[in-house]
């Protein structure tokens, strides 16, 4: 029992790093993770449906229905569409230290909303076709700062809106409609303008749409017979619009955020520009089914996985980006000035920059379904399927902004004329000031994190040595082509690390998100991209090609031990330390010790193992000159045979 104490403790740090243990009453003693699920169990009516949750297995190994693993460690409850009922033992839930997504969708849960808000890490909480009734507490969700999406839609809630819910800093997607809430939508409250889905719709709300909200598309609305302004056609009388303006005035009055000041009228051209940039992302992400359940992905990485995001309606802007125009937008990049990168409304176009894999234009992203797949360091990641069956990959970046429209233009185009095996290069992108989207070809086998740690486990009978090898073979090929093409740049990849690898059908690895580091905003380049957290930087607040290198060694690590390396964690705690377990393991002449036992089974392999842990051990040198150069560690790597 100490041991799983220890455990707890563990993985609590790893990913709440200043998460408070809440206290618990009514439970004698700490629950394994098991044991909590189990008593959860209990308190549900579940017609058979969670029966292979046992105490005899565990949930991420057997893979328990309905949850989520990362990592060994249980991130997420999607049990939609069961049919179950019943009390929802949340004392239960509060031993799972890790619990991040719930996803009740389409059950038959009755009564007032339980106490979520004892759970205050979760990211998603997702209730939408149950039966909650019911007022919410106004400060309901004023401990759980860090959610993003919250469903409520198609329950029986009464009462008013909760003021809590208004002020979340991080929401980004907000479903009310299909209740009963009546009065004023209360004023969107955040540090930074976060919201891109909302709906409210089929309610009894009434007064004036504040013009933070009035930017969402009028089905967002619709359904409220007292609601008026903008985007409603209906007209606010004098009394409405009196009352909120009183609203605002008295929210103007409030003590203003420091990180948001700097005069009225740049606020108010900030805030314009990032909701007509949310109106293009909304038109390119958020084109779906009305509702569905959540699909949990391993893509997110610093960021625990999240889930799908509902439909919304999108609005729709020109594209001239085909193939021809490309081409002559290409030849002519230098006369042409900004406006030749404006579409109809000023909403921009898709710049095609390679047409290898197809073409697409802006309005074909409009009409996609889309679905996220995660947050990485760089910006947000979604699927979306065209009509014509191509699926790509549309990457939100909004910190590459350090380079003018042009210089990124022909930043774009470079990386459009990579041809590689190795390299996933970019297809189009689209350029706003404040908002850059990359789109790349969708592979459907997913990142090398995802297929090492994800829900297949490290037991993955693919990811033979054979196939581990070719991996890390083809990924130094691919590093060396762009430490040749970029090799002018401080940082040649700068973010390499195995959820920038993805793997095609034949397990061939596309190294991806490289060559930012020059258009990423410094502030921001030096906390998501991983050659920031070497040694070097750490110690000294300087990086160079040899940063890349340590980034080469910890992926060698990883394939290897196949433990996931808590260097890829933004405090460091978690995960396994790969490098100083196989630095004392080799001082200690026991490499075979730390090989995966996957691996380990291909005993005539053994001694090639432990020369790629040797490489891996003098890439990741703590000083970057006695590291190897990428040359010679690629040479090294090729010199490996099966």
């Amino acid at each position: 029992m100490a041991a799983v104490r220890l455990l707890h403790h563990l993985t609590s740090s790893f990913f709440f790093s200043s998460f408070i243990i809440l206290s618990i009453c009514n439970l004698s003693a700490s629950l394994t993770e098991n044991e909590a699920l189990l008593k959860f169990k209990e308190s549900l009516t579940h017609n058979g449906k969670l029966d292979n949750w046992d105490d005899t297995s565990s949930p991420c190994v057997k893979k328990w229905v309905g949850v989520k693993c990362f990592g060994g460690l249980i991130t997420g409850l999607h049990l939609s569409k069961m049919g179950i009922s019943g009390t929802i033992n949340l004392e239960a839930l509060q031993e799972i230290r890790s619990l991040r997504t719930i996803s009740f969708v389409d059950n038959k849960f009755t009564g007032p909303l339980p106490a979520f808000n004892s759970l205050g890490a979760l990211k998603a909480l997702l209730l939408s076709g149950n039966e909650f009734s019911g007022e919410i507490a106004s400060d309901f969700f004023a401990s759980m700062s860090s959610l993003k999406k919250v469903w409520l839609d198609r329950n029986k809630f009464t009462g008013k809106i909760p003021e809590s819910v208004m002020k979340l800093p991080y929401l980004r997607e907000l479903h009310l409609e299909g209740n009963q809430f009546a009065g004023p939508i209360p004023p969107l409250n955040q540090p930074k303008l976060m919201l891109v889905s909302l709906d409210v719709s089929d309610n009894q709300l009434e007064g004036k749409i504040t013009e933070t909200l009035s930017t969402f598309p009028a089905d967002a609305f619709k359904g409220n017979a007292k609601l008026c302004g903008k985007p409603l056609a209906t007209e606010c009388s004098a009394t409405a619009q009196a009352a909120t303006e009183a609203e605002e005035e008295d929210r103007e009055a409030a003590p203003e955020d420091p990180a948001s000041s700097g005069g009225s009228s740049k606020l108010t051209m900030g805030v314009t520009a990032v909701l007509v940039i949310g109106m293009v992302l909304l038109a390119v992400i958020l084109l779906t089914k009305r509702r569905r359940d959540d699909s949990f992905t391993i893509l997110e990485k610093e960021n625990l996985p999240e889930v799908m995001p509902p439909s919304t309606h999108g609005s729709s802007a020109k594209s001239v980006a085909t193939t021809e125009s490309s081409k002559k937008a290409s030849e002519s990049s230098t006369r042409r000035g900004s406006s030749a990168h404006q579409g109809r409304n000023g909403l921009g176009e898709l710049i095609m920059v390679n047409t290898d894999k197809g073409s697409l234009t802006l309005p074909d992203l409009m009409k996609a379904a889309a679905e996220v797949l995660g947050n990485g360091g760089l910006g947000s990641a979604y699927k979306a399927v065209l009509a014509n069956g191509m699926a790509v990959v549309v990457k939100r970046m909004r910190e590459l902004g350090r380079l003018s429209r042009d210089e990124f233009d022909a930043e774009m185009r470079r990386f459009g004329r990579i041809k590689h095996k190795n390299i996933l290069t970019p297809m189009a992108y689209h350029f706003r000031k404040e908002e850059k989207l990359v789109v790349s070809q969708y592979v459907p086998k997913g990142s090398l994190l995802y297929l090492l740690h994800g829900d297949r486990g490290t037991c993955h009978q693919d990811l033979n040595w054979p196939t581990r090898l070719r991996i890390l073979k083809g990924i130094a090929s691919g590093m060396g082509f762009i430490h040749t093409e970029y090799e002018s740049y401080n940082l040649p990849h700068g973010n390499l690390k195995s959820s920038n690898v993805l793997l095609d059908d034949s397990y061939e690895p596309l190294i991806n998100d490289y060559a930012f580091d020059p258009l990423t905003n410094t502030s921001h380049a030096s906390q998501a991209m991983f050659a920031y957290k070497s040694p070097e930087y750490l110690q000294s607040g300087e990086v160079s090609h040899k940063s890349d290198v340590y980034c080469l060694g910890i992926i060698i690590l990883e394939v290897v031990t196949g433990k996931f390396p808590s260097q890829y964690l933004s405090n460091g705690k978690g995960g396994t330390d790969v490098v100083q377990w196989v630095q004392e393991a080799i001082s200690e002449k026991k490499e075979q010790e730390v090989i995966d036992p996957e691996l380990a089974r291909n005993t005539e392999s053994i001694d090639q193992m432990v020369k790629l842990l040797q490489i891996a051990v003098a890439c990741v040198q703590s000083d970057p000159a006695e590291r190897l150069d990428m040359r010679e560690a690629i040479r090294r790597i090729e010199e490996i045979r099966v």
